[in-house]
């Protein structure tokens, strides 16, 4: 049973009336006494509550009586809906606990589907799958301050595999068996998720993972480097533009969120959007709404919103470079994927994943690497994790005319690796393969940063990027700078 509670008798009916034609039973009450009534005589599933109960539209109402349902039932979602909405007042409700925060007037669509999720994933905790905090959050992964799963409660990674599809996804480890099973729990939702993690973690095989076990499986899956999209380009890139909407506008050109329209839109290096570009993404997210640029009418999008980041939002939350509401719009579910160091016994897997793709590739049907080798791969410093040890594989076949790799033939190119740093000349490009792009980046920010004596000022310019994005880079990097 879904309660409804909101002393405007209109809104009460409007909501009755979507409540069950989707199906739920609806109890309602105008105040808080009567709501009190009828959580001690029924089993209440959900609570829609209204902030304000008097004349006045602070929101204090709302936030006391989501603090008295939370003491009285601390696993009861409660969706937030007011028509007086500020960011101050989301903020306070999610800490509090509550599962969502809607604006009136409301998205009949979005707010069933808000309705949906919280009762999903409120479902998954009672069956005693899960570990939720009282903001109905899942942290999954390897954290300091949360203790894993003990090991008679983690489902096999085969009995996973029989549910569900993680083809892509290698290892045995305890901690990534624990996020394959918070995939699997919610998959089949459309909460939000942000995953966290160093870069090289496979945080976008993740992302697809949970795609591919929804129900949106068919749809999109649409991807956005967010650390390329510059701040001119945010809203052509993500809502799309009309033709003439800016001088070099000669088409129509559609936007990200509606090409992921009923699919999945993964949101990568969110940690690098710049204030402006939070305040637009956080109307679609909050509305499921958007203007295409140069247009004046309002669409709707029905999309999953997934996002990934290398950085720690709290700090930049704290520091004030990341909106405080616009993380809790993205991380209802978190995943926490630990580095590569941190389960080394999945290396040889990941190894032999990797040979055996190559071995169709490169058409060496015999290629092969010795016991000998996988056990030192697996004490090896990769601070690229998975993508620094699949490069280191892939060129260690290319340079290797032999069959059966050894420790010799990975040796030689991890030490190439390390030193190609140290040993290319300035006015020269490394060979394709031997380095990332993002291992370019922070070899060139160091030249710059060393030829022109930390002036950040000067590097930039000398870089071609401002200021704000080369401190971005210098933090991302943990590249020693002084403050100007």
């Amino acid at each position: 049973m879904l309660l409804i509670i909101d002393d405007d008798i209109a809104v009460c009916t409007s909501l009755s009336l979507l409540a069950r034609k989707e199906g739920f039973d609806v109890a309602v009450a105008h105040n808080p006494d009567d709501a009190f009534r009828i959580l001690k005589r029924h089993e209440v599933a959900l609570v829609l509550l209204d902030m304000n109960f008097s004349n006045e539209t602070s929101g204090r109402d709302g936030l006391q009586m989501l603090q008295e349902l939370k003491t009285l039932k601390p696993t009861l979602p409660v969706i937030l809906i007011t028509g007086w909405a500020t960011i101050d007042l989301a903020v306070q409700g999610m800490k509090l606990g509550a599962a969502d925060f809607i604006n009136k007037p409301w998205q009949n669509a979005h707010l069933i589907q808000s309705v949906r999720t919280a009762l999903a994933l409120q479902q998954s905790a009672v069956s005693g799958q899960q570990s939720a905090t009282s903001s109905q959050q899942i942290v999954a992964g390897s954290q300091p301050h949360r203790s894993p799963l003990s090991a008679d409660r983690l489902v096999s990674r085969r009995a996973l595999d029989k549910q569900f599809d993680f083809g892509q996804i290698v290892g045995e480890s305890p901690q990534l068996v624990q996020i394959l099973q918070t995939i699997g729990r919610i998959a089949h939702t459309d909460a939000s998720v942000l995953i966290l993690g160093e870069s090289g973690t496979g945080k976008e095989l993740v992302a697809e993972a949970i795609h591919q076990n929804s129900q949106r499986a068919k749809r999109p899956f649409v991807k956005v480097n967010l650390g390329g999209v510059s701040t001119s380009l945010f809203e052509s890139e993500m809502f799309g533009h009309v033709r003439g909407a800016f001088t070099d506008a000669r088409f129509d050109r559609t936007g990200r969120f509606e090409i992921a329209n009923r699919g999945t839109i993964f949101l990568d290096e969110i940690g690098e959007l710049d204030a402006s570009s939070q305040v637009k993404l956080l109307r679609v997210l909050q509305d499921r709404t958007y203007e295409v640029l140069g247009s004046s009418k309002t669409k709707s999008v029905d999309v999953r919103v997934i996002c990934a980041t290398n950085r720690n939002l709290e700090e930049m939350v704290a520091k004030g470079t990341f909106r405080e509401d616009l993380l809790y719009r993205i991380n209802l579910i978190i995943i926490h994927l630990p580095a590569l160091r941190e389960r080394p016994n999945d290396i040889p897997l990941l190894v032999e994943f990797f040979v055996d793709n190559l071995r169709q590739i490169y058409q060496r049907p015999h290629l092969q690497v010795t016991r000998e080798a996988l056990q030192w791969l697996k004490n090896l410093n990769l601070p690229g994790n998975i993508r620094q040890l699949k490069n280191l594989v892939e060129r260690t076949v290319l340079i290797s005319h032999r069959d059966v790799l050894t420790i010799d033939d990975f040796q030689q190119n991890y030490q190439g690796t390390k030193n190609s740093t140290l040993s290319t000349p300035p006015s020269s490009l490394p060979d394709v393969g031997s380095m990332t792009l993002e291992e370019m980046e922070i070899q060139m920010i160091r030249r710059a940063m060393e030829f022109h004596r930390g002036k950040v000022a000067r590097v930039a310019k000398s870089l071609g990027i401002t200021r704000s994005a080369l401190y971005r880079r210098l933090e991302k990097f943990n590249i020693p700078f002084d403050e100007e």
